[in-house]
């Protein structure tokens, strides 16, 4: 088996035709059926179901098609990588970070940092959510994350960077909020209305666990996942929200808030940083995840220094 075979096979199922494989590759169309056979030859599976609408691959096929991309990027990378070695980082970065956390404060940071140390790389960072994060890592469309740890998911895995009690977040002009020795029991949370992310969130999902724990209901004012939204919204006092203190810290250090950490039971959440398990990350990707490593290590430390 040659990379050269994989590469003819992966075209073969993305055409739906071997005719129209060939066409694309540049290769006569017997000469292409013959790879094919040779590729079924050695691993003694049938892969491809050829009919007049063309070809489909078997089950075998659909794995040994998952596979050859993975190959094939890799193969990929790894020229680039040979190509580029002895010069500065370059390329693509992509990352996610959790925006109910302090790490999506540090996008500024981030962003500075890895323009004057990696000219050349250029950082896509958005916000997304755990559901659809770790689908995103393993097809290569993210490279990594910071997130509410959600526990294991194949594919992906997680270094814990943090682990953090949750705090109550409100006006602080929030009339009859009883306080319990600095906090706030949950029970007493639970009367309160609050803006929480949607179901899929690990925070939300860390929420309720916790209050099913002790029977009391969630009063959901509404689903909340912008932070300037939620700003606006605790200002005008509408309701309340849950987040750790390094979080509401880093996004609402301006603004008059009470914080106060939820007791009787105390709710604990982890940010994580979040890369894929099977494929090694870029030489640039490499280059960012130190940088975001360093970034978070410096804010943890102001953090807890205070």
């Amino acid at each position: 088996m040659d990379t050269r075979k994989l590469a003819y096979f992966v075209q073969i199922v993305d055409s739906g035709s071997i005719t129209k494989a060939a066409a694309a590759l540049h290769v006569a169309q017997p000469a292409l059926s013959q790879q094919v056979s040779a590729l079924e030859n050695d691993l003694k599976q049938r892969l491809l179901i050829r009919s007049k609408q063309g070809v489909k691959p078997t089950a075998a096929g659909h794995t040994l098609y998952r596979h050859a991309q993975s190959i094939l990027r890799l193969v990929d990378q790894a020229r680039q990588d040979v190509a580029k070695s002895g010069a500065a980082p370059s390329g693509r970065v992509s990352i996610a970070i959790a925006p109910y956390s302090m790490a999506s404060s540090l996008t500024p940071r981030i962003i500075s940092e890895v323009a004057s140390r990696y000219p050349d790389i250029v950082l896509h960072v958005t916000e997304i959510y755990g559901g659809v994060l770790s689908e995103a890592i393993k097809n290569g469309r993210l490279d990594m994350a910071l997130i509410y740890e959600p526990g294991p998911i194949r594919g992906v895995q997680f270094t814990t960077m943090i682990v953090e009690d949750l705090h109550f977040v409100v006006n602080a002009n929030r009339a009859g909020v009883q306080q319990a020795d600095g906090g706030i029991t949950l029970e007493e949370v639970a009367r309160h209305g609050l803006f929480l992310p949607e179901q899929i969130h690990t925070l939300r999902q860390a929420v309720e666990a916790g209050l099913a724990s002790k029977d009391l209901k969630l009063r959901l004012v509404g689903e909340v996942e912008s932070v300037p939204s939620l700003t606006r919204l605790l200002r005008a006092d509408l309701g309340a929200t849950i987040m750790p203190k390094s979080a509401a810290d880093a996004l609402f250090h301006e603004e008059d808030f009470q914080v106060l950490r939820i007791v009787d039971p105390a709710l604990q959440c982890k940010i994580a940083l979040c890369t894929p398990d099977h494929d090694p990350l870029s030489e640039a990707a490499s280059a960012v995840l130190l940088v975001v490593k360093e970034m978070l290590q410096e804010m943890l430390s102001s953090t807890y220094s205070r």
